[in-house]
């Protein structure tokens, strides 16, 4: 991967661009469209060849805006290889807690180090998940877009105050350097109780919000019968759950109406989301102003399941997909042309432009970036990156800094 710097590109007012095609968040373009854009990398305009001149820089492959990585955890990086593939979900928390405490040291060069990889790839904006306070620093820095999601997890229903003042301490401390960008937000269905829920429910009232959903089959048989592995998570952590009952419903169906007040919701994995959940969530959004977003990280379901989205997830969902990397400790790299790749692969229906949607407009809309992000039109500054002519190696042509 090559950075180059915009003003070592061209000397001229405008820059010009053109490739094998133009890929403009929705669209695919051909070989004589051409991208214009400032020395800044905001858009002026996309036209024909014969109208642009000279000066046009000629690339060979697909030049897309800047990717979208909607599911992260940036925290984790340090654990890169440190948990074996293909535990299972329980066994992946668990080892999760035993490993994550390492000294700040070598949890601050790990994150150094994945934000770079990600730049690298082509991703300009993140949608990060926290539950400390370590990736600040690095985050001042202003080189990636994020949107920090606090999570509070807390299964207890007594422990529901205790928890959410301590994830409060967490949230007001990314506030006060990215007060319009952090959100308070519940783990998963099975880490939060009801009586969490509905603190975090008021806290999220407008706002963009995000949440593990369905990402094993022991999530779902959980709730529905009240067994499975998932009773031995609790039990190794000691946790009583003798409260709990049954709804006979999936995880979603069970806490879906504690998602009502978020302007929009992240739903990240999805592995085991059925037509009938989807339903309910459309319900939901015909009823209040709650649009969902479904987080495809197909790589980490690998990782951990062996498990995938069933292909029906994407047929009528199209605009509402997007795509997460998850974190290092359940993936190789940070890479969203590697998700997008074996999705390919994976989902036979699947177009280059749906794919490529998924990782910009789509996932820029999800964020609340899209005055700046995701697309080429006029007045953003999405970040202008090239791709290989089949969906690899991606190369940054243009910043958005």
């Amino acid at each position: 991967m090559i950075i180059l710097n915009v003003t070592n590109l061209n000397t001229l007012p405008y820059l010009k661009f053109q490739a094998d095609n133009i890929f403009t968040g929705t669209e695919m373009l051909g070989s004589n469209s051409v991208l214009i854009t400032d020395e800044k990398g905001i858009i002026e305009d996309i036209i024909d060849k014969k109208d642009a001149g000279e000066n046009i820089q000629k690339h060979v492959g697909i030049i897309s805006p800047g990717f979208i990585n909607c599911h992260c955890h940036l925290e984790l990086s340090h654990l890169k290889g440190v948990i074996p593939e293909h535990t299972g979900m329980v066994d992946f928390i668990l080892q999760i807690l035993e490993k994550r405490a390492s000294p700040q040291e070598l949890i601050q060069d790990a994150i150094e180090k994945a934000e770079a990889e990600m730049i690298a790839n082509g991703i300009v904006a993140v949608g990060d998940i926290c539950n400390t306070t370590n990736t600040i620093n690095q985050k001042k820095k202003g080189n990636i877009y994020y949107h920090n999601f606090i999570e509070i997890s807390g299964f207890v229903p007594q422990s529901a105050q205790e928890r959410f003042d301590a994830g409060l301490d967490i949230y007001n401390e990314f506030a006060t350097h990215f007060p319009n960008n952090s959100t308070l937000v519940p783990h998963a269905p099975y880490s939060v109780s009801n009586d969490l829920f509905e603190l975090l429910s008021d806290t999220s009232k407008n706002k963009i919000s995000t949440i593990h959903n369905q990402e094993s089959k022991e999530e779902n048989e959980f709730f529905e019968q009240g067994i499975g592995d998932f009773t031995r998570l609790y039990k190794v952590l000691g946790i009583d759950i003798s409260f709990f009952e049954s709804q006979h419903k999936t995880s979603l169906a069970s806490i879906a109406h504690h998602l009502t007040k978020a302007s929009k919701t992240i739903l990240a994995h999805d592995t085991f989301t059925s037509s009938s959940d989807v339903e309910i969530l459309k319900s939901i959004s015909g009823n209040t102003k709650t649009q969902f977003y479904f987080c495809i990280c197909v790589l980490a379901n690998k990782y951990i399941t062996r498990s995938f989205p069933n292909q029906a997830l994407f047929e009528k969902n199209l605009s509402n997909i997007v795509l997460g990397t998850d974190s290092l400790a359940s993936n190789h790299t940070l890479n969203l042309l590697t998700e997008i790749e074996f999705m390919k692969n994976k989902f036979s229906t699947l177009s280059d432009v749906d794919l490529l949607r998924f990782a910009t407009n789509n996932g820029a809309s999800a964020l609340g970036i899209e005055n700046k992000y995701g697309s080429f039109k006029r007045g953003k500054q999405p970040g202008i990156i090239l791709i290989d002519k089949y969906l690899k190696s991606p190369k940054s042509l243009i910043s958005t800094k």
